[in-house]
């Protein structure tokens, strides 16, 4: 019979109260809706898929958005709060397990249903919001990237692990922004519902978004050097490898 090894659950019980506490800290403003803000949970979503692995990443990115919304039911998007996190942390653990392409399928679906939501989205709207966004998809399809992978798999210097840790945080944490974009206009497409609001709304943060996204690249890469260092002196191998269903 397959049971979860004791370290898989040690480590889902230890890392998803974290993640609840770090949502309900206070980052950057989000643009648009008064009063709720991008948290610390979005600097440690991209790291816990590189410790965890994508599927027991997401899980406990999962149960610590859903306690994180139980403690803050401010959230912005109530239940499903977790899902753009959930979604980084699945990103980061797919490409450390060097599973590009489906990661590059998703992100680019997620982008095209982003990109021409009816009647709302940038692509009708203001289309010069998605030049980060492009940039993003071109360099997750690109050779880039998957040096970005290499330094972190092979830890050859602390500079090319901060590089690798910060090529694949880039990638996490814009899928988190353009999930939560996406999630943003489904849920408030009938609150605002002038399109010279939303037109207003990608103007604004044409370039704010990119500046974000790359304060938190640095955090986390900065943060995921000394956790990865420190996971490595105790033997613990990063992906999630070690923590796979075993047979008993």
């Amino acid at each position: 019979m397959k049971r979860y090894s004791t370290l898989y659950i040690a480590l889902v019980c230890s890392f998803a109260p974290i993640y609840a506490l770090f949502s309900l800290l206070s980052l950057f403003p989000i643009i648009g809706d008064a009063g709720k803000f991008i948290t610390l949970s979005s600097i440690l979503a991209p790291l816990l898929g590189l410790i965890l692995g994508p599927e027991i990443g997401f899980v406990t990115v999962a149960i610590g958005g859903l306690i994180g919304t139980m403690l803050s039911p401010t959230s912005v998007f109530g239940p499903l709060s977790f899902v753009p996190g959930a979604t980084a942390t699945l990103s980061s653990g797919l490409l450390y397990q060097r599973r590009r392409f489906p990661l590059l399928v998703t992100y680019l679906l997620v982008l095209l249903a982003f990109c021409f939501f009816p009647n709302i989205g940038p692509a009708w709207v203001y289309p010069q919001y998605l030049w980060f966004q492009i940039l993003g998809i071109l360099f997750l399809a690109s050779p880039l990237q998957v040096k970005a992978i290499d330094y972190v798999r092979k830890r050859e210097g602390i500079f090319r692990l901060v590089v690798g840790i910060a090529g694949i945080s880039l990638t996490s944490t814009l899928l988190n922004q353009l999930v939560g974009s996406l999630m943003f206009e489904g849920f408030f497409e009938f609150v605002f519902q002038e399109v010279d609001y939303w037109r207003a709304l990608w103007q604004t943060l044409t370039l704010l978004y990119p500046v974000e996204r790359i304060i938190i690249t640095v955090i986390a890469s900065l943060i995921g050097v000394f956790l990865v260092k420190a996971l490595d002196a105790y033997g613990f191998e990063l992906g999630g490898y070690n923590l796979k269903m075993r047979k008993e």
